[in-house]
């Protein structure tokens, strides 16, 4: 499972190439085996889908290929086993799995799901060609900051994805999304969007990129595990989206395929510095909401909620200017109804 399921030689090898060129007597002297036994070693990784190139300063790895454990692992920078999976029921059973077994930063990776689901059980369609991840990680925070860490993977996709080319925002809580845009690109009010039947539009909240579905086991005061789970639509085909649903893909919005290895390696890299400082999580997520400013209803647990999105406070609670005073919600499903005028 650490660094991609490799062997460790082979692993060890990967680690002394990713910051550059290394001879072979220097990378035969570092792993104490012989400089055929690392002529095998890189032949065996070339079949594997990493190209290697032998030049007068050493072995250099020029492109990764493939996209498994071994490519996601070469060059993370952050600490997180990788277990890839070409098919899996849910990454974040399996994810669960490890956290009950005592594992911890590990990153469940799969190319296709075939039991996976969203948030209240809602099925979430996760084809070859996305990114399907779920983190397995033992914060040493009480449960009441765990709601943190779900807008702290939303932030790290948001980031991830605006560097290959797509404007991602984030819908409160755990939704990243592209913006619907009108013929005078106006943000997120295409004049296209349903009645309520009460005088309001209803913008859905643009197409849906990623959703998060967060687990936990703790106890009063700390977390023993949390499970951080990631549906991210990558290199998804239209026709593989859900029917009917208002969803994109990486793919879609750019005309072409991203590299699902990068991308995940920067989601893993931004979550983790994102985790190491929760304080600067709510600020990050602001930069990029598209929740706020917005006249919404929140369908809670206890009922809904209507009101202007005025802020989000730490963990994660949304605050709403209902006219009535201001009202925080922690936990429900966001319906955007129409941007909030001047």
């Amino acid at each position: 499972m650490t660094g991609g399921g490799l062997p460790p030689a082979r692993r060890a090898l990967l680690d002394a190439l990713a910051d550059g060129p290394v001879e072979g007597p220097a990378l035969a002297d570092e792993l104490g085996v012989s400089r055929a036994a690392v002529w095998k070693h890189v032949e065996t990784l070339r079949e594997s889908g990493f190209r290697i190139e032998g030049t007068d300063e050493g072995y250099v790895v020029t492109e990764v290929t493939e996209y498994d454990g071994p490519a996601v692992a070469y060059g993370l920078d952050a600490p997180f086993a990788v277990e890839f999976h070409d098919s899996v029921g849910s990454t974040n059973d399996r994810a669960r799995e490890l956290a009950t077994g005592g594992a911890a930063n590990v990153a469940v990776i799969a190319d296709e799901q075939t039991a996976s689901r969203g948030r209240l059980d809602r099925e979430w369609r996760s084809p070859s060609g996305g990114v399907w991840l779920s983190l397995v990680l033992r914060p040493d925070v009480p449960p009441a900051h765990a709601p943190a860490f779900t807008l702290a993977a939303a932030v790290a996709v948001t980031r991830a994805c605006r560097e290959v080319g797509v404007d991602a925002r984030i819908k409160w809580p755990n939704d990243v999304l592209v913006p619907h845009t009108n013929d005078r690109g106006d943000e997120g009010d295409d004049g296209d969007d349903a009645s309520d039947g009460a005088g309001d539009t209803v913008d859905r909240g643009g197409r849906k990129l990623c959703g998060i579905l967060t687990e936990m086991e703790g106890e009063a005061d700390r977390v023993s595990w949390l499970v951080v789970g990631i549906g991210l639509n990558a290199n998804v085909d239209a026709g593989d989206l859900p029917a009917g649903a208002d969803a994109t893909s990486l793919a879609a919005e750019l005309g072409h395929d991203v590299d699902r290895r990068i991308l995940v390696q920067r989601v893993l890299e931004e979550f983790h510095e994102l985790g190491r400082d929760l304080d600067g999580v709510i600020p990050a997520w602001r930069e990029h909401a598209d929740t706020l400013g917005r006249r919404v209803r929140v369908d809670t647990p206890g009922g809904i909620v209507e009101g202007d999105a005025v802020d989000v406070e730490f963990p994660g609670a949304l605050v709403l200017d209902t006219g009535n005073g201001e009202v925080r919600v922690t936990a429900g499903d966001c319906e955007h109804l129409r941007p909030v005028r001047d």
